[in-house]
């Protein structure tokens, strides 16, 4: 009675194998396979490899030089590396050989650091794998990683958008949308450090204090974003121009040192903003005056010098009658009358 009780039906220990190990591959003294786990028939897709030899069905990589059954029993109980080969997807399992009855052989298999992979690539759950198995624990712990770092991740764009967005913001003038002084002195000190040669250009509205006295700062902040429109249209976009005071804008114009091709610019510029500007239905009339330097007139290059010379030139087209462009001569002097300077936004 107790050598019967001992016994374990055929049915009940396949159905243990299945249970304890869902990706175990069952092989007969000739290596062929007699049958395998329900996660591995996930595997292979409904092709059936029962009754293919195990190495027409598995790629054995480790240990190296296994091409028979033979060299697999002389491995039984050793670590193995090997491949599915008629799999939906790419998948590699680690396995360990044991014997069985009737000098056949069960390879139990996993899925080792490849898990997350083939979890997601043949839709595997938990019933997938044996009720002792981590694996899905695993899972569980990798895709709270991702989505935490996907979390961070996200924050840290947010936080980086935020920041550029306020270091944008503040290079900005607001109500033209054009660089700001900030934004300028660090453009001319870039240039300055890496020996870039610009042109200079200041520019200053003419008649601009009428247009505030009789229409209003409205129409005044209006005039001011069509002024800039026009700067930004007459400029290339690798050229900075900004807003540095009232009525007062600087053009930096990078690797551009020839005047006339300046002057030329300037022209373009005056004769845009001289074009009567509508306001609620009140015409408002301006010109502009600009004063040019480059930094090729200079042995060494001094920015502080270099904007008063351009502000002196532009001085000069003052004097000429406004709606000028004047080109600052190294060398010359051109001091302004003292009266003028209370009647450079007239």
């Amino acid at each position: 009675m107790a050598d019967q009780s001992d016994k374990i039906s055929l049915p009940v220990l396949l159905e243990g194998f299945d249970r304890l190990m869902p990706l175990h591959v069952r092989l007969d003294a000739a290596g062929r396979i007699t049958g395998y786990g329900p996660t591995l028939a996930k595997l292979v897709d409904g092709q059936g490899i029962v009754g293919c030899d195990l190495f027409e069905a598995f790629e054995l990589r480790r240990p190296a030089g296994m091409t028979s059954i033979v060299d697999l029993q002389a491995h039984v109980g050793e670590r193995l590396r090997l491949t599915l080969r008629h799999a939906q997807h790419p998948v590699a399992f680690r396995g360990l050989a044991m014997p069985l009855a009737e000098a056949g052989l069960i390879l139990n298999l996993s899925f080792g650091i490849g898990v997350v992979d083939a979890v997601r690539s043949f839709a595997l759950t938990d019933g997938d794998f044996a009720p002792t198995d981590l694996a899905v624990e695993m899972m569980y712990l990798v895709e709270a990683k991702s989505a935490a770092m996907e979390t961070l991740r996200g924050f840290a764009l947010r936080m980086q958008g935020d920041k550029q967005m306020a270091e944008t913001e503040a290079m900005t003038d607001t109500l033209t949308g054009l660089r700001n002084r900030r934004a300028l002195a660090q453009m001319l000190e870039r240039l300055r450090e890496s020996g870039t040669s610009f042109g200079l250009m200041h520019i200053d509205l003419d008649y601009f204090k009428a247009v505030n006295d009789t229409f209003g700062h409205p129409a005044g902040d209006d005039v001011l974003r069509r002024v800039a429109e026009v700067l930004v249209a007459e400029t290339r976009q690798d050229d900075t121009v900004a807003r540095v005071g009232g009525d007062e804008f600087v053009g930096i114009f990078p690797g551009v040192t020839d005047t006339e091709r300046l002057k030329a610019t300037a022209r373009r510029i005056i004769e845009a903003v001289s074009r009567p500007i509508t306001f609620e239905g009140r015409q408002c009339q301006i010109s502009a005056s600009i004063g040019i330097t480059t930094s090729a007139s200079y042995r060494e290059l001094e920015l502080a010098r270099m904007q008063h010379d351009a502000d002196e030139a532009l001085y000069a087209s003052k004097r000429a009658g406004r709606g000028q462009v004047q080109v600052y001569q190294p060398g010359s002097t051109l001091s302004d009358p003292p009266e003028l300077d209370d009647r450079r936004s007239a």
